[in-house]
This record gives structure tokens, sequence and C-alpha cells, in this order.
């Protein structure tokens, strides 16, 4: 009797191969929950700063804006004709956007870069931390900024900023828009 219970006290190799395999199973579906966290985390991330970088341009063209009402710039005239004209090119549509050189300051004029079909021209470049239009000073962001206007009325207009960005083979895009008016006729200017 003895010689019984001396082979019933361990696994089969099949019992050890159906516990190996279910370990596998179980850490394979950790990995796969694990890969999912990490790119959805990258998207949420992408799509903050792509929102912080859409909201930019809408303030950075507010404030080209308020430049041409209260500086002297554009050969000695300023305001809302001025402001409107320059942006005349980049009007109706995402297709007829541009992008803008960030080098603008109220003692020097605004540049307007119309995007290319690839909008390689409106793409942003990462300088230690801040993103920049410049590719001379920086390295590409992975992000694209467009901006365009459409008219609403002779003292109101509609300005978009649109960022795109890919992530993986899928293109994302955000796109922030807000009515800028003609406050010059308001306070007298």
């Amino acid at each position: 009797m003895e010689t019984k219970n001396k082979f019933k006290n361990g696994f089969t190799l099949i019992e050890t191969l159906v516990a190996v395999a279910i370990f596998s199973m179980s850490i394979l579906g950790l990995l796969s929950v694990m890969a999912s966290g990490i790119t959805n985390t990258t998207y949420a991330k992408n799509k903050i700063i792509a929102g912080y970088l859409a909201q930019e341009g809408i303030e950075y063209m507010r404030n080209i804006r308020d430049n041409d009402v209260l500086y002297p710039i554009h050969n000695g005239t300023a305001g809302w004709t001025t402001f409107t004209g320059a942006l005349a090119a980049c009007s109706n549509n995402s297709n007829n956007s541009c992008g803008f050189d960030g080098s603008v300051t109220p003692t020097n004029t605004i540049t307007f870069n119309k995007c290319s079909a690839e909008a390689t021209n409106c793409q942003l470049y990462l300088r230690i931390g801040n993103y920049d239009d410049n590719a001379s000073t920086g390295n590409p962001s992975g992000f694209t900024r467009k901006v365009w206007m459409t008219t609403v009325n002779a003292s109101e207009i509609k300005i978009f900023s649109e960022v795109d960005w890919r992530q993986g083979s899928n293109s994302y895009n955000i796109v922030f828009s807000e009515n800028l008016y003609n406050w010059e006729q308001s306070t007298g200017y």
C-alpha cells in the first residue's frame, strides 16, 4: 500500500501545462489592460495640450486685434480694418487657414502664413517649456495650429483656432472659436 500513496503526491504533466496556460492568459490580460491604459493616458494628455494650444491661438488673435487698435503699427495705421485686412487671406474655412509668426510684438507687424495642404508651415515646435511656430528655435512637437476667420458683420468676426495631432495611426483635432468685436468704435479711438 505504501507504493500507491507515493505516486499520488505530485502534479501530472497535464496539470502543470494547464496551470501555466491559465497563468499566461491572466498575465496577457493584465498587459493588454495596461497597454490600453497607457494609450488612453497619452490621448488625454495630447487632448489637454491641444486644447491649451487652440485657446492660445484665440488669445493670440485677440491680442493682435487689441495691438492693432492701441499701437500705430502697419505703416502708421492701426485699427479694426487693419486687423481684418491682415486676416482676409485666412477666411471662411479651415482649407483657407493660416499660421502666424510667433515673434509678433506691439512694435512689429503680424505675418500670417498660408497653411499648406499638409500644414507643415503651421507646425508648432517645442522649445524647452514652450510651444512655438518657429522651426529654427525648436523641435517638431507633433501639433499643428491653424487659424481662420469668418465675417459676421462689419464690426464682428468669428475667429477659429484648430490644433491637429497624430497618435499612432489616427489623426485628431480640436477647434475653438470666439467672436471678436470692433471695440474701437465704441471707445472713440
